[in-house]
């Protein structure tokens, strides 16, 4: 596992491995902010909105600032890849419940899969799961992207910092 500053490399990851952030807190402003110019349905915007909705029955982030957040967690904790997180793709993104004011949302990344690239010697391609959890332990937030992380052996010495 890396420490904080520590970046990781291809060979420093392996199935099984799990990485944890600190928490963030979701306030009632910023979700209306974020929606307002990213999202804008009322039921983002508006408390009566999102009560009279059948399925929130509340004020509910979009799920993409959920993203956003989990993806700011990801990326200043201790899942620190070289050269940053870099997608392929990705085969799964889910919200099983909505975010909501006042919600202290971490995330856990587990490595699922490691394969060094066929075309390109100085990659590897990691499969992780980003699992997002509220202050209740509920899954707010799963994808499962497939990441490209430069293979240490690799390296060009220019990247050596990094």
């Amino acid at each position: 596992m890396s420490t904080a500053g520590e970046v990781l490399w291809f060979e420093d990851l392996a199935p099984g491995q799990v990485y944890r952030t600190a928490s963030a807190r979701l306030e009632a402003e910023a979700m209306k902010a974020f929606a307002a110019q990213w999202d804008p349905q009322p039921f983002h915007l508006d408390e009566a909105a999102g009560a009279a909705h059948p399925l929130f029955r509340g004020l509910a982030a979009s799920g993409w600032h959920t993203a956003c957040l989990s993806m700011r967690l990801i990326v200043t904790g201790p899942f620190r890849i070289a050269g940053g997180q870099i997608g392929a793709g990705m085969d799964e993104l889910r919200w099983p419940i909505p975010s909501r004011p006042g919600d202290v949302l971490r995330v856990e990344t587990e490595v699922l899969e490691c394969r060094p690239s066929r075309s390109r010697p100085e990659i590897g391609l990691v499969k992780v799961r980003h699992t997002t959890f509220n202050q209740r332990n509920e899954v707010a937030q799963i994808c499962t992207p497939t990441l490209v992380v430069p293979r240490r052996a690799m390296r060009a010495p220019m990247s050596a910092a990094g």
